[in-house]
Order: C-alpha cells, then structure tokens, then sequence
C-alpha cells in the first residue's frame, strides 16, 4: 500500500507499532476513498454537462476545483487526526457508531472503527496471551469491555478460548 496521507520515510514505517500500522492504513483507505468518491462525483458531473450541451463552458473546470478542494480540506482533516493518534499510539475513538472507543478499562486496543473480524483477532490475541486457561476464562467472562466491543462474536470467542488450554 502506498502511504501518502502524511510524510513518512520507509525508516519511520518500519518502525511503527501495530497500533499505529492500523491507524496509518486506516486513514490511507479513507482518503483513497474521499478520492475515489471524488472522481466518481466528476465523471457523473461530466455526462451531464456533456449531455446538456455545454462542452466549452467552464463548469466542469469549476466544479473539479469545488470537489478537490473539499476533499484535501478532508484529508487534511484526517492527517491532522492521525499524526495525533500516532503520537499518543492509540486510536481516538468515535466514528460512525459515536461509541466513545479507547477504553481504559480493556488491556487491549478498543477502537470501534475497526470491522468485528479485526476486533476479534485484537481481543483473542490478548487472552491467548494469558497463559491460564482458568484465569483466561475467569477474565474473559468478566469483560464487560469486549461484551460491548465483539457485540455478537462476545460468545463466539468465549467458545473458543474455553477450547485451549496452553
């Protein structure tokens, strides 16, 4: 993946934990995406100025400029959010689902932008951590943190985990 979002040289990204990995790629296919979304806007733009007849008018010039504008004012946005999650190694919370995220409480990373798959990889590589199968449960169970954070796949991982025994 080619990271443009920020200034990073090929030393800094090899030197980026996990956390910071994921907030990097994150933000990477989001503004891809703004971009993407941009181009699709300005070709539906385009058939209908064509379409109108106006092919030398100044329009398309216009609102090319309208759209790009908007969506560096975005990216900056996200930049700007990103270089200070980066720095504190941890994801802000928030997102679509207004969930406050980052909770203090989990000895593990809890941002709700992330999909249920990644969320569940993140939560079961913590307690697989734990060597006890016993305190593992014990632990897990108690998790009001991952009850809320796994949503559905809270019993799905709590089945799993009670299969290993390290």
């Amino acid at each position: 993946m080619n990271f443009d979002i920020i200034d990073i040289t090929e030393e800094q990204l090899k030197g980026l934990s996990v956390v910071q990995m994921k907030m990097l790629r994150t933000a990477q296919q989001k503004k891809d995406a703004l971009y993407r979304k941009a181009e699709d806007d300005l070709e539906v733009f385009r058939v209908l100025y064509l379409t109108a007849g106006m092919k030398n008018s100044n329009l398309y010039a216009d609102k090319r400029a309208e759209l790009y504008a908007d969506r560096d004012y975005e990216t900056a946005v996200l930049a700007d959010n990103l270089i200070y999650n980066m720095s504190l190694n941890e994801p802000s919370g928030g997102g679509d689902t207004g969930d406050p995220g980052g909770d203090e409480e989990a000895g593990y990373i809890v941002d709700y932008t992330l999909t249920y798959n990644e969320r569940y990889v993140i939560v079961r590589d913590y307690y697989l951590a734990i060597s006890d199968p016993d305190e593992r449960m014990a632990l897990y169970a108690a998790d009001d943190v991952a009850k809320r954070y796994l949503s559905g796949y809270y019993t799905t991982l709590y089945n799993v985990l009670a299969t290993y025994s390290k």
